[in-house]
């Protein structure tokens, strides 16, 4: 089930963004199948007031982004009238969050998570920050939007269940229940692309610079400059650009 594997993919994305922005607080969590958000993992929290918290739809920041399909920030968590007040003793009075943002994460438009980032005191979240959390909450829905390695597998073994057949008719209705099944597109996602080759390509397709980029990865604008040439090289281009739009229509973005 979708919520599964995004409680599975958040902790380890969530520590990314955090490292990625600088952000001290960072949470989020998947929505379930009532269509309540369910808080689930955190990172530079100081107690566990958030810890588990259910919020329905339409209902504090993360409740609004579900609601409106996109991402939402205020600069006063306490003071502003775009959201509902229900979470405030948890989210103001007991760990002092001020400026925060809720990025859905969207899949074939349904929102299966959200991601949060906040800070504390006069600090606010800045345009940085919320294109991170965009090209993190990318990945993670191409990464959900993938079928499992079980069924990949099974797709695989249709496939060539379906060229053995001699029977034409019924080698069409093969082939239909395999494009039925999400085999549709039988393009190979290009072999040896790295999860730094992805990072980068994640961050450029938001528009970052190699300059952001390493910024946000914590790396050199040389080391970027190869990872992007390593990719390009891998996915047959000769421009960024290009890279990405190869790279998404591969189903590796």
């Amino acid at each position: 089930m979708l919520p599964d594997r995004f409680q599975a993919l958040l902790p380890q994305r969530l520590d990314m963004l955090r490292r990625a922005t600088g952000l001290p607080v960072v949470f989020g969590g998947a929505v379930t199948p009532g269509r309540e958000l369910l808080l689930s993992s955190f990172y530079g929290t100081r107690g566990t007031a958030l810890h588990g918290l259910r919020v329905g739809t339409g209902r504090g920041l993360g409740g609004t982004a579900i609601a409106m399909g996109t991402a939402v920030r205020v600069n006063d968590y306490a003071s502003t009238r775009a959201i509902t007040h229900e979470f405030d003793q948890m989210v103001v009075v007991e760990e002092g969050l001020t400026s925060v943002f809720a990025y859905p994460v969207t899949v074939r438009g349904t929102v299966h998570g959200v991601l949060y980032g906040a800070v504390r005191g006069q600090a606010t979240v800045g345009d940085r920050a919320i294109r991170i959390a965009g090209a993190m909450a990318q990945g993670i829905a191409g990464d959900l939007d993938m079928p499992s390695l079980h069924t990949q597998a099974a797709l695989r073994e249709l496939a060539e269940v379906a060229k053995l057949v001699g029977d034409p008719g019924l080698r069409e209705r093969l082939r239909k229940v395999h494009q039925d099944l999400g085999g549709a597109a039988p393009v190979a996602v290009p072999a040896g692309l790295t999860p730094r080759e992805l990072d980068t390509l994640r961050l450029a397709a938001v528009g970052a610079s190699n300059r952001d980029i390493a910024a946000e990865l914590g790396l050199s604008t040389e080391t970027v400059k190869a990872y992007l040439r390593g990719a390009m090289r891998k996915l047959g281009v000769h421009n960024r650009t290009a890279a990405v739009h190869a790279a998404r229509s591969t189903g590796a973005l």
